[in-house]
């Protein structure tokens, strides 16, 4: 049966092929760097909240997002506890770099959809299993295009993002491989590299 997640992030990335991961950032510059990527046609974003610190960074583009109805979501979600605290800050999405029921079943209860991450056929069949067939290929540098394309032979039903060592430059090889989405991080700071992510989802 699938997971009320597919339909949300089909919504979310059908003609969007990249999403913004700003990790790390202070509440001001994450907002100048969401604004940016939002400005250039991408419009899902991913705050990392590896730790509590990063929450103000959160808050403040969600309600950047709030005024331009853009969706904004949480990453780096390891436990139901967090699961909660990015509720409650506004969030409408969680992204996992692993596979964890309980995590899954938490963001299920308050109506979150959620992007756990796989490495391993393993775990993509466990997730599918839950009903997730939006997953995140983590990390999909270091897993490389070969692991996308032999995943998916297996496993057609999949819909990954790319996560993990993607920039401007390699980014179309893994959208060819399969991959449905890359996500991206640090090149957002380079212009050029911005505008080369842009054009992917005209």
């Amino acid at each position: 049966m699938p997971n009320p997640s597919t339909a949300y992030f089909d919504d979310l990335f059908t003609g969007r092929p990249v999403m913004a991961i700003l990790r790390g950032l202070d509440p001001d510059r994450t907002v100048e760097l969401c604004e940016r990527a939002w400005d250039a046609g991408i419009e899902a974003v991913e705050v990392p909240v590896q730790s509590p610190d990063a929450l103000p960074s959160l808050r403040a583009v969600i309600a950047a997002g709030r005024d331009r109805d853009r969706p904004v979501g949480a990453g780096t979600v390891v436990t139901p506890e967090q699961v909660h605290t990015v509720y409650e800050a506004g969030a409408v999405f969680t992204v996992a770099p692993g596979y964890d029921p309980e995590v899954a079943a938490e963001c299920a209860q308050l109506g979150l959809a959620h992007l756990p991450g796989v490495a391993t056929s393993s775990e993509i069949g466990r997730a599918l299993r839950a009903g997730h067939t939006w997953l995140k290929a983590f990390p999909a540098g270091d897993l490389g295009v070969g692991w996308i394309r032999a995943q998916l032979a297996p496993f057609p039903t999949v819909r990954f993002v790319g996560t993990g060592g993607i920039d401007a430059d390699n980014a179309p090889t893994f959208l060819a491989a399969g991959c449905r989405v890359v996500a991206v991080g640090s090149a957002l700071q380079d212009p050029r590299q911005l505008d080369l992510l842009a054009r992917l989802g005209v």
